[in-house]
């Protein structure tokens, strides 16, 4: 072997040896300060939180009238608790632990400790029972009950094509033609509350995706009381309260069939009727596909060998309940706030009008990606009134949050609703400004503003455990942004407007505008 070899060797050696030195001394002040930081980690039971009854714990404290908190106001009880406590609160409720985090920098710590590992929750109790004793209907409790494997199966299947931009992008055709309707009804009069039909948008979108069907939600036929939509509109939103109730009670459920759990399964019996009948329906049609055109995602689902029939009725029955009633709701604050801020809307018509010189324009996948105030308005809305109050997870691990020794199995639920409109995280927390979501640098006036923690505001939830139709809900919401902003001028009529917590926040008042067409 040359001298030049034998130097190079010895060179690459000592370089290796001072790397490996490097590490491991780097690895031993980490080792040293994770030490030293759990030397003055506080115990669990040490957390502050509400003081309780025996078994009842601080249950009382929710009882109507008497209570000194509003099941009603998740919002108002979390800041309740914030300024009584700090930004980490123990609390017992009937034999359950829920620990209420309030710190973004403690909910990162949170989804880092599930790395590798599958999210639980804590979440749809009554539902999963519902679900699950009806085996003959559905194979498991849905993604929105299910923990563990099941969960996994289930969510890495539907997940494939869910998230694929190119296979969203299919319904834009349909979502156009959907918002043409809508925009058409709210030309005919002025409405004493528009709630009612942003449900009927949102049903007719879709019952495209989880039917491949036309709901017809806005023919005269459809908007009787009694009719498919109307009935499917009414037991989305009457589960989605009693889910809410029924997780929190002494759930009585789970030995006999209380009023309240009666209620929800009437609503889940008619809307499980729908999917079964659709899904079947589409089913007899795959014998007929032709090879020339692009499979939807019912027939792709139909067609994937790693589910079953009852699992995509499940996952039909997920879209209506979680799809519903969070794009409505949502839809319905945009309207509120641009109809209270008409410099904002004013600006948002500007850019809505470059990208659709003719009103009756097709919005594109170009001009999605090109609607750029359009999102901020739709980033905005969602912190200002995000669709729950937070995230709940049942840690996987030990985590320490705030300095406190949370041990694996907690309930941890987090108050980002509350977080949203913080002082401490936002400028001018409470006004609605768009441009605050604008990169440093981007608006000069805006640059005051504090850099915003990605934790702080996570309207969709985080992690492989995120709402799974996100790419879906906000190109409907985008597409309604712009169509609407782009035919109207409008001004909010109503009073003052706050979220009531179902499970599913949802403005507690009318939404009452004054439509002007431009």
């Amino acid at each position: 072997m040359c001298h030049h070899h034998l130097r190079w060797i010895f060179q690459s050696s000592q370089i290796f040896l001072k790397t490996e030195s490097k590490f491991v001394k780097k690895r031993a002040l980490s080792i040293a300060k994770d030490a030293e930081v759990m030397k003055n980690v506080k115990s669990f039971d040490e957390i502050p939180g509400p003081k309780g009854l025996p078994f009842l714990g601080s249950f009382f404290k929710y009882f109507p009238i008497i209570g000194d908190y509003d099941v009603k106001r998740l919002h108002i009880i979390g800041k309740k608790k914030f300024m009584a406590y700090g930004p980490l609160v123990r609390e017992k409720v009937l034999g359950q632990t829920i620990v209420w985090v309030f710190r973004p920098e403690d909910i990162a710590e949170i989804f880092k400790s599930e790395y590798g590992k599958i999210p639980a929750r804590r979440s749809h109790l009554a539902l999963y029972k519902y679900r699950t004793d009806r085996k003959e209907i559905y194979k498991t409790g849905g993604l929105l009950p299910t923990n563990g494997t099941e969960w996994l199966r289930i969510r890495r299947q539907f997940q494939k094509s869910l998230s694929k931009p190119q296979e969203v992008v299919m319904y834009l055709k349909d979502a156009n033609s959907v918002m043409e309707k809508f925009v058409d009804y709210c030309k005919q009069k002025d409405y004493d509350d528009l709630l009612p039909l942003l449900s009927r948008l949102y049903l007719e979108l879709i019952g495209l995706v989880a039917f491949d069907e036309k709901m017809n939600s806005f023919s005269k036929e459809e908007m009787r009381e009694d009719s498919k939509s109307t009935r499917l509109i009414d037991s989305a939103l009457v589960t989605n309260d009693a889910v809410l109730h029924l997780d929190g009670n002494m759930r009585l459920w789970r030995f006999f069939d209380t009023p309240l759990y009666k209620k929800m399964s009437k609503a889940q019996e008619f809307m499980e009727s729908v999917a079964v009948d659709m899904v079947k329906k589409k089913k007899d049609t795959l014998k007929n596909l032709t090879k020339d055109r692009q499979l939807s995602l019912l027939e792709t689902y139909l067609l994937n060998e790693n589910l079953d029939e009852r699992d995509v009725v499940g996952m039909a029955c997920d879209m209506l309940l979680a799809g519903v009633d969070t794009t409505t709701n949502t839809s319905a604050w945009v309207l509120h706030h641009l109809g209270r801020n008409l410099k904002a809307q004013e600006k948002l018509y500007q850019e809505a009008s470059s990208l659709l010189p003719n009103k009756n324009d097709t919005i594109t996948c170009d001009i999605l990606k090109q609607a750029n105030y359009a999102k901020l308005v739709l980033k905005e809305t969602l912190r200002l009134n995000p669709i729950s109050v937070g995230v709940g997870r049942i840690l996987q691990t030990d985590v320490v949050l705030n300095g406190y020794k949370i041990p694996k199995g907690t309930n941890v639920v987090t108050q980002n609703q509350v977080i949203c409109r913080s002082p401490e995280y936002f400028s001018d927390p409470d006004s609605f400004i768009p441009e605050r979501w604008l990169r440093n640098g981007d608006n000069l006036k805006y640059n005051s503003e504090k850099p915003i923690h990605p934790y702080a505001v996570l309207p969709f939830g985080h992690g492989s455990r995120s709402c799974i139709a996100r790419r879906l809900a906000e190109q409907n919401m985008l597409v309604f942004i712009l169509k609407i902003s782009r035919n109207f001028q409008f001004t909010w009529q109503g009073g003052e407007l706050d979220s009531m917590s179902l499970l599913i926040n949802k403005p507690d008042a009318p939404i009452k505008l004054k439509f002007s067409e431009r």
